[in-house]
């Protein structure tokens, strides 16, 4: 089952990010980055602490853990209904223009995309890799990482509510890196979440023995740790990995650096145990700090800033760059044909009034390639 949902889930999320993107680029490219993080990271992080507050509700339904079958399954059931909600608003979505005039139907040149776009599909890979392997084990362990450092281990609830206020104040980190997206660009937004991991990790993890005495204290550094992964990482990996290729390869080079994360989630979810049986628990907050210096790093180096631009702008540098490489097929807009409008020019004769329509035919194309 986990397999077809990653299947589902792992075709569609890169396709409505890409879709979100390209339409907000329809409709402005100076905030198109804050817009594509509220409408994709924004659900996806609140996700966590929506799912915790239904079983909040069911458990107190259900009498506690006197029905924890029923417990699991009726969550279960419920977390059905959403993603069958968004089956209605995917069929009705229409083809952006940019993808229309960007698309390469057939003979896609991936060679020369990878010649093209080798160092900022390693940015990508790269710096989602160390996301994940560090996300996605503190989220599937959170439970754990908290129950260890309060008194009734065993009390579900209080368990549950502190994960819940984990995951709430981890959620304000998204409309901070919304708003740093197109103030300071999204290559220094991705290094200042990483910084989050660095700061906060060797905070909690030299400082773990003191601070696991003290819950609230030790849930405000996590959550600090993780709001910055959100404003950073969480929201700028979907943001740069739709703008860092043209549009006839983006889908692929966004798959593939998703890819590469949930390889390294896997990596890390499964390094997370160990690490924390035989090293301590204080190291995976330390792993994690040396974590977000390698994503650091990885984005210097190989994350560009000047991604802000008209994504059109980028298929037309592409063109230019396939045709310059003797590559001989069609993008959209070389299939589309000249259009002609009529413009209406008024014109003024003999110090009158009158005006007179001159049907002027102007030929143009699509997209300027000079």
């Amino acid at each position: 089952m986990r397999g077809l949902v990653g299947i589902g889930v792992g075709a569609e999320y890169p396709t409505s990010t890409l879709s979100a993107n390209e339409s907000a680029n329809e409709y402005t490219t100076t905030k198109r980055g804050g817009i594509l993080v509220m409408v994709t990271n924004l659900p996806l992080a609140f996700g966590g602490p929506f799912a915790t507050i239904i079983f909040l509700i069911v458990y107190k339904i259900c009498s506690g853990t006197k029905h924890l079958e029923a417990i699991w399954r009726t969550v279960f059931a419920i977390r059905c209904f959403w993603p069958l909600s968004v089956f209605y608003f995917r069929w009705k979505t229409a083809t952006t223009e940019v993808y229309e005039k960007g698309r390469i139907k057939r003979n896609i040149p991936y060679f020369l995309a990878l010649k093209f776009y080798w160092k900022r599909l390693l940015g990508t890979c790269g710096t989602w890799f160390m996301y994940d392997f560090v996300t996605f084990p503190n989220g599937i362990f959170s439970s754990t990482i908290i129950s260890s450092v309060i008194k009734d281990q065993n009390d579900l609830v209080k368990v549950a509510e502190w994960n819940l206020l984990l995951g709430v104040l981890a959620v304000l980190g998204v409309p901070i890196g919304a708003y740093l997206s197109d103030r300071i660009g999204r290559k220094y937004t991705l290094m200042f979440g990483f910084s989050g991991y660095i700061i906060f990790g060797l905070i909690i993890g030299c400082a773990y023995d003191q601070l696991k005495k003290i819950t609230p204290l030790f849930i405000i550094f996590y959550a600090f740790m993780n709001m910055l992964g959100n404003a950073g990482p969480g929201d700028m990996l979907g943001v740069i990995s739709s703008e860092a290729s043209a549009t006839a390869v983006r889908g692929v080079f966004y798959g593939l650096s998703a890819v590469t994360g949930k390889i390294g989630s896997v990596v890390g979810v499964e390094c997370f145990q160990p690490i924390r049986d035989n090293l301590g628990a204080r190291w995976t907050f330390i792993i994690a700090a040396i974590c977000g210096l390698i994503g650091i790093i990885i984005t210097y180096f190989f994350v560009p800033h000047s991604l802000e631009s008209d994504l059109m702008k980028q298929d037309v540098e592409f063109h230019n760059y396939l045709v310059s490489n003797g590559w001989t097929g069609k993008m959209g807009f070389d299939e589309t044909d000249e259009e002609s409008m009529v413009r209406t020019i008024e014109v003024e004769e003999n110090g009158t009034n009158c005006s007179k329509k001159n049907a002027e035919i102007i030929s143009v194309r699509q997209v300027d390639q000079s």
